[in-house]
C-alpha cells in the first residue's frame, strides 16, 4: 500500500473527503516527525513505537575494491511493533 491509497482507504473508512484524509495523514506524520527530531518516542498503544538510536561509526569494505572505508555515526529511526499488530500479522 503507498500513500496514496492510503489517503484512499482512510478516506473510505471515516467517511471524510480525499483532501481531509491526505491533511490528517500529513499532520501525523510531520508530528511524529518533530517528536524524533526533538529525541521523544513516539508510542502509540497496541500499534508500536518510534525511537531514535545512535549508530556509532565503523569500518566497512568496498565490495568492488575490498579496501576498508570509514563509515560515520548517525541517528537511525527504529520501529517496534506492537502486541496487537504483530499477533494481526501472525
Amino acid at each position: 500500500m503507498n500513500k496514496t491509497e492510503l489517503i484512499d482507504a482512510m478516506a473510505a473508512d471515516a467517511g471524510i473527503s480525499k483532501a481531509a484524509a491526505k491533511k490528517a495523514l500529513e499532520s501525523f506524520l510531520s508530528n511524529v516527525e518533530g517528536a524524533l527530531k526533538k529525541g521523544d518516542r513516539v508510542s502509540l498503544v497496541g500499534f508500536g513505537s518510534w525511537s531514535v538510536s545512535e549508530r556509532a561509526a565503523r569500518e566497512g569494505r568496498n565490495p568492488q575494491t575490498g579496501k576498508t572505508i570509514k563509515i560515520a555515526a548517525k541517528k537511525v529511526v527504529k520501529f517496534k511493533a506492537g502486541s496487537d499488530l504483530g499477533k494481526a500479522v501472525n
